[in-house]
């Protein structure tokens, strides 16, 4: 065989393999855009966590049971404070409705009868709101059981969702350095643009969702504690209602910049002022006290000092912002997890491999612009596992002042 027949064929070959390869990447595509909820949730998950998980593999000396001790402990129990906090949102505001058209109003806003088709909820409210003559009538349990079986399939589907994207977390959290260190082969190891590239992203992702998790749980102890003793000193007639909910909530509406926990404790204050009318005296001189005491504590204070420091430090506060907010809107509920995701590729692709293809000039793995946004590859410890370059054993834990990755 001739020089140039070896080549024609070596070449029709490697042919074959990309136009396989590609048809197995759009597969792949196809199927992360129909599991995109769960794919986010689980990276989510992974890297809230992932600096919680080093630092117990430094202890327990085993990358599986420090994965699998990190969802036990942390994932699980904030799956567990949620579901618990939907259940007595709805038995603590049913139990103060006592007209039953307000807890058919209550019920119809549940998240599981939602999922039901409209005929069914239909049926089962009828049901509710005269459960003997829907029975007496006939032809009212059938629908009735559909219904429930209905509801019992959406829990048992959210149930399942959850139970994957955790599964999710808990593999990313015992194989990254595996795959980061096929990632590193892959590119060239550091050095090459790509895998600068992929560091930085990386560093700001944890960066990002591990500061929203320390953010929510010290937005929600600040809160629990606000709201307690704001009900410990209040005059008598003005109380605040599920103070753990309301603390568990004002927590999460405090990831959005901004906003923080004004969703929330405005709301709180406003019952507070109408209760006051009623009870009458200095109550509502009580209200606003409180009030300049929320804005403080709940407002001033997360913005001025948790939040930068806390919740995605190495990135602007802005674009925080408008990922969070934007991101529900124009994906849905994932869109909250998702479009944060979106903004920091993107950042990243900006700050570093872009500035070089639009001056036309050689890629280099260094930042080239925007240096205060984002994280700086050359200033990363080698032994990060989004560096790639830990061996396996090594614990990845995070150090400032470590050697930095080479650059070229």
């Amino acid at each position: 065989m001739s020089e140039s027949e070896r080549w024609s064929r070596e070449r029709w070959n490697r042919l074959a393999w990309w136009a396989f390869v590609a048809v197995l990447g759009l597969a792949a595509l196809y199927i992360a855009h129909v599991f995109v909820g769960l794919l986010v949730v689980g990276v989510f998950g992974y890297y809230a966590t992932r600096p919680i998980c080093r630092r117990l593999s430094r202890v327990i000396d085993s990358e599986p049971l420090a994965a699998s001790a990190t969802v036990l402990l942390v994932l699980v129990p904030i799956l567990l404070v949620t579901l618990i906090a939907g259940v007595r949102i709805v038995s603590q505001v049913g139990a103060a409705l006592a007209d039953s058209d307000g807890l058919l109003g209550l019920v119809g806003e549940n998240f599981a009868l939602d999922a039901l088709p409209e005929e069914q909820r239909e049926v089962l409210l009828e049901i509710l709101a005269d459960p003997v003559g829907a029975v007496t009538s006939g032809g009212g349990i059938e629908p009735l059981i559909g219904a429930g079986v209905a509801a019992f399939s959406a829990l048992a589907g959210t149930l399942l969702f959850l139970g994957l994207a955790i599964s999710l977390s808990f593999f990313l959290l015992k194989t990254d350095e595996q795959l980061a260190a096929g990632f590193r082969d892959l590119v060239g190891g550091p050095g090459t643009t790509a895998h600068a590239y992929a560091a930085a992203v990386d560093e700001d992702l944890e960066s990002v969702f591990f500061g929203n998790l320390l953010f929510v749980v010290a937005m929600s102890l600040i809160a629990a504690v606000v709201y307690w003793v704001t009900n410990l000193v209040a005059p008598a007639g003005l109380a605040i209602p599920m103070v753990f909910i309301l603390a568990f909530l004002t927590g999460l509406a405090s990831l959005i910049p901004v906003v923080v926990g004004k969703l929330v404790y405005l709301p709180v204050v406003g019952l507070l002022a109408l209760q006051a009318t009623e009870a009458g005296g200095g109550a509502l001189a009580f209200v606003g006290g409180v009030l300049v005491v929320y804005f403080l504590l709940l407002d001033i204070m997360p913005q001025t000092f948790l939040q930068p420091y806390l919740s995605g430090r190495q990135l602007g506060m802005m674009l925080l912002m408008f990922g969070y907010i934007l991101g529900p809107i124009l994906f849905g509920w994932y869109g909250f997890f998702l479009l944060p995701i979106v903004f920091v590729v993107m950042v990243e692709a900006i700050r570093i491999p872009l500035p070089e293809l639009v001056h036309g000039e050689r890629q280099t793995p260094t930042v080239s612009m925007a240096e205060s946004t984002g994280s700086d590859p050359d200033q990363l410890p080698d032994d990060e596992p989004g560096d790639g370059s830990g061996s396996e054993g090594d614990t990845g834990e995070f150090v400032e002042g470590g050697d930095t990755a080479e650059s070229g």
